[in-house]
Order: C-alpha cells, then sequence, then structure tokens
C-alpha cells in the first residue's frame, strides 16, 4: 500500500523550525538575564563589601588623627614643662653666681686696680675701676680671659687718663676703665669643665 502526504510539509518543517529558534532564543535570553542578574547581585556585593571597609577605615582615621591631636597637645606640655625645669633649675644655680663672680674678681684681679662700680644686667656685667698703669688693666683683660671659666668676653669699654687725691698735696696719676663681660651659668661652667678635662685625658697618653 503506497501512502501519500497530501499536507504541505515544507511549510510544516519551516514553521517548526521559527518555533525551535524563538525557544532557542527566549532560552538564551534567560539565560543571559540570569547571568546579567547574577553578575549584577555580585558586584553590589563586592562594593557594599568595600564600602563597609572603607567605613571602618575612616573611623579607624579618625581616631588616630584624634590620638594624634591628642600626642602633640602632650608633647607640648612636656616641651612647656622642660623649660620651666629648665628655668627653675637656671634660677637656682644663678643664685650663686654674685659668690662666684666676687670670689672669681679677688683672684684674678692684679695688685693695683680697683674697682668702683659693679652693675650686673641678666648675664651681662660692667666693671668700672681704677689702675696704677694701663699694663695692669691688660693684665687684668688676660686673666679673665683664660683663667676663670665664670667670666667670658670681657671686653674694654673705655680707658682714660685720671688723677686721685692722696692728700691734698699728693695727687696720682691713673687710668680709668670701663668694661664688660658675661658670667656663664653653673651648668655651662660644669660643660667646659668636662671638656677640659676630657681633652687632657685625650692628650695625656701621647704625651707619654
Amino acid at each position: 500500500m503506497i501512502l501519500i502526504n497530501l499536507l504541505p510539509h515544507r511549510e510544516v518543517a519551516r514553521k517548526r523550525r521559527r518555533e525551535i529558534f524563538q525557544a532557542t532564543m527566549a532560552a538564551s535570553l534567560l539565560v543571559g538575564a540570569l547571568v546579567a542578574g547574577v553578575i549584577y547581585w555580585w558586584f553590589q556585593m563586592m562594593i557594599g563589601e568595600q564600602q563597609q571597609k572603607n567605613s571602618f577605615l575612616q573611623s579607624e582615621i579618625q581616631v588616630l588623627e584624634t590620638q594624634i591631636k591628642e600626642i602633640a597637645t602632650i608633647e607640648q606640655e612636656i616641651s612647656a614643662l622642660r623649660a620651666r625645669q629648665k628655668a627653675v633649675e637656671n634660677l637656682q644655680s644663678d643664685r650663686n653666681l654674685p659668690v662666684h663672680l666676687l670670689s672669681e674678681l679677688v683672684t684674678q684681679l692684679p695688685d693695683g686696680v680697683y674697682i668702683t662700680s659693679l652693675k650686673q644686667t641678666d648675664k651681662v656685667v660692667t666693671m668700672q675701676g681704677m689702675a696704677q698703669s694701663n699694663e695692669r688693666i691688660s693684665e687684668m683683660l688676660r686673666n679673665l680671659s683664660n683663667n676663670t671659666p665664670w667670666i667670658s668676653k670681657p671686653e674694654l669699654v673705655e680707658i682714660v687718663a685720671a688723677h686721685v687725691a692722696l692728700t691734698p698735696r699728693d695727687q696720682r696719676r691713673v687710668s680709668a676703665f670701663n668694661l664688660r663681660f658675661q658670667l656663664m651659668r653653673s651648668s655651662d661652667v660644669e660643660k667646659v669643665m668636662e671638656a677640659a678635662s676630657a681633652a687632657q685625658s685625650a692628650s695625656a697618653p701621647a704625651r707619654k
């Protein structure tokens, strides 16, 4: 028996291929949308985590900035306390400076030199007096420059000839002088003494 298909099979096959294509396209779109949704969700999750990390870092940075400000304030307070402590120590050591000054002047002034005025302003001392000759003044300047750590930078301001009346008939010619120098603090003198002692100790083996 021979079977004959009288239906338009080409149209049916074309329609079937179109339906398959449409179904495939719809499935592809669905899969693509699903993949895009998953990727979008993943990126949103990563962005959220990064924002949380940024917020945590910002809070920690603020804490550190506060701590840095506190440390800076503490350092300023420490510096102020050290300055006050240094000032108190200097005041305590400066109380004995007049004693050292008079002691050194008694030791370093040569015979024939007399002091008539002594004035101290801060660490600068102005001294006026008379000497029997200019050579006595030169000797005094050398002594003050080289023989005492308590006196620094002696400078002769003025020297003039003058007369002193010992009796109504006896007048002596003298040299009136005016000089100034700086009075050293006890802490500075200790440093000078330590440096001199170290230099002497270093030179001792070389002499041997």
